[in-house]
C-alpha cells in the first residue's frame, strides 16, 4: 500500500536544518522533518545541580514543550512541568544529549537544551533529538572557532527516527496519520555509526515477534544514518 506522500516504506521525510535560528541563544537550530517543525536553543547556566557539585564536571538538562497551535486544534499549555508525556520526552532528550556532550569540558556549568514544537505532524520527539543535536553542534562550532574550547565537545553525531507497523507493513518515519493507524511504533535514537542509545515504544495491538522487532530497529538505524547524512551536509 502506497503512502500518502508517495515515499517508499524505508524512506524518511525531507529534512531541513537552519542553524542560528535564534540570535540570542548560545546555540540554536530550526529543524523541519516533513511538516513537523522544532526550534531548539542552547542556554548556559553558571552552576550545576547539587548532585553534580564537586565532581569536576558539568551537567545538561532538556526541556520540551509544544505551542498551543502546533496541532490541528488548540491544545492548552501543560502547566505541570513534571507531568506525563512532557516529562517522558524531556528525560529521553536529556539522556540522549548527555551521552553526546563531553560534560567534563563544561565544569560547573549546566547546558540547557530547550526543544519547542512549532508544528506537529508526527515524530515530535525524534525531531526534537535532531534539532537539539543541531543546536549543540551550532554551539560547539562557535566555541571552537572563537578559541573558547580547544577540542570538539561532541562525542558522536546523534539522530533519531520513528518506525511503525501500519497495515501490516514496516514503515520508516511516520507522519501523524500513519502514527494514528500504527499497531506498533518505536522511536530509535542512535549514532551515525549505528550504535543504539535508546529504543522507546512497543505494540499497540498484537505483540511483536522478536524477529520483526529486530527488523524495526534495523530499519530505524538505517533511517538515522540517512537523516544524519543530510543533517551533516546542511550543518
Amino acid at each position: 500500500m502506497s503512502r500518502a506522500d508517495g515515499r517508499a516504506n524505508d524512506v524518511t521525510r525531507s529534512l531541513k536544518v537552519a542553524r542560528g535560528a535564534n540570535r540570542y541563544a548560545e546555540g540554536s537550530a530550526l529543524v523541519e522533518l516533513g511538516h513537523t517543525r522544532v526550534l531548539a536553543t542552547i542556554s548556559v547556566d553558571n552552576k550545576v545541580p547539587p548532585h553534580v557539585r564537586g565532581k569536576k564536571t558539568g551537567w545538561l538538562m532538556a526541556e520540551y514543550d509544544m505551542l498551543p497551535r502546533a496541532t490541528h486544534e488548540r491544545v492548552s499549555r501543560e502547566r505541570n512541568a513534571n507531568g506525563g508525556r512532557r516529562q517522558e520526552i524531556q528525560r529521553l532528550l536529556g539522556r540522549a544529549f548527555r551521552s553526546t556532550v563531553d560534560l567534563d569540558l563544561f565544569r560547573d556549568k549546566t547546558l540547557i537544551v530547550d526543544a519547542d514544537v512549532l508544528q506537529a505532524d508526527g515524530g515530535t520527539r525524534v525531531t526534537s533529538v535532531l534539532a537539539g543535536y543541531a543546536a549543540l553542534f551550532d554551539y560547539a562550532d562557535k566555541l571552537v572557532k572563537t578559541g573558547k574550547l580547544s577540542e570538539w565537545p561532541l562525542r558522536h553525531e546523534l539522530g533519531a527516527v520513528s518506525v511503525g507497523i501500519v497495515n501490516g507493513e514496516l514503515r520508516l518515519d511516520l507522519d501523524y496519520a500513519e502514527d494514528e493507524k500504527a499497531t506498533a511504533d518505536l522511536n530509535v535514537v542512535a549514532t551515525f555509526g549505528g550504535q543504539v542509545l535508546e529504543v522507546q515504544g512497543g505494540a499497540e495491538g498484537e505483540p511483536i515477534p522478536p524477529e520483526r522487532f529486530t527488523h524495526m530497529v534495523t530499519l530505524g538505524l538505517k533511517g538515522v544514518h540517512a537523516l544524519l547524512e543530510e543533517l551533516r551536509r546542511q550543518l
